[in-house]
C-alpha cells in the first residue's frame, strides 16, 4: 500500500504533463525539490525494487562477514621504522632484523647517522640516549630497543601495534 503511495507521488511530480502552466510547474518544481534533498524517498517501482535487492545483498555480506568472524579484507599493517646509527651496535641491529623478519612484520630502516633532526627525535620520543640505538617504532609509537621489542613481540602487544586489534567473532 505505502509503496503504491510513494510510486505514485513520484509519478506526479516526474510528468511533465501540465509543466507549461506556472501555478503546477512552481510547486512539482518544489516538491521534486525536497525530494530530492531528502535522499528520494518517492521513486519509481524499479528503482524501490533495486534498494531493496540491494539492502538484502548487503544483510547477506555482513552475515557471511560476521560468521567468519572478520570482514575478508586484509590486514593492513603499521609502518614500522628502525632507527639506527651506521656503525652504533650492529649486532642488535641485525636481532632487530631477524625478530622482525621471524613475524613477516615488515619494516624500513633508517640510518639517523648524518640527520641529526631525526636522530634528536628518535632519542626524544623513546626517551633514550645515544648508546641505545637502534630503536624500534611502530607508527609513532616507540617500542624501544631490542630487549623492549622481544618483551613487546612475547606480551602480543607487538602485533596489536603493528595490525590493530583482532575482531572478535560474535558467539
Amino acid at each position: 500500500m505505502f509503496d503504491r503511495v510513494r510510486t505514485s507521488l513520484h509519478r506526479l511530480i516526474t510528468t511533465p504533463a501540465l509543466d507549461g502552466f506556472l501555478p503546477v510547474r512552481l510547486p512539482k518544481d518544489l516538491a521534486r525539490r525536497v525530494n530530492m534533498t531528502l535522499g528520494d524517498p518517492l521513486c519509481s517501482a524499479e528503482e524501490l525494487e533495486r534498494r531493496r535487492s540491494a539492502a538484502e545483498r548487503l544483510a547477506k555480506l555482513r552475515a557471511k562477514g560476521n560468521s567468519a568472524g572478520e570482514t575478508g579484507l586484509p590486514r593492513v599493517a603499521a609502518p614500522v621504522v628502525v632507527y639506527f646509527e651506521k656503525d652504533r651496535n650492529a649486532r642488535l641491529l641485525g636481532r632487530i632484523k631477524d625478530t622482525l623478519g621471524a613475524r613477516n612484520i615488515a619494516f624500513t630502516e633508517l640510518d639517523v647517522s648524518g640527520d641529526p633532526a631525526a636522530k634528536a627525535y628518535a632519542m626524544r620520543e623513546a626517551r633514550c640516549k645515544e648508546d641505545d640505538l637502534p630503536i624500534v617504532f611502530v607508527a609513532t609509537t616507540a617500542v624501544g630497543g631490542y630487549n623492549d621489542l622481544v618483551e613487546c613481540d612475547v606480551s602480543g602487544k607487538l602485533e596489536t601495534l603493528v595490525y590493530g586489534a583482532k575482531k572478535v567473532a560474535k558467539s
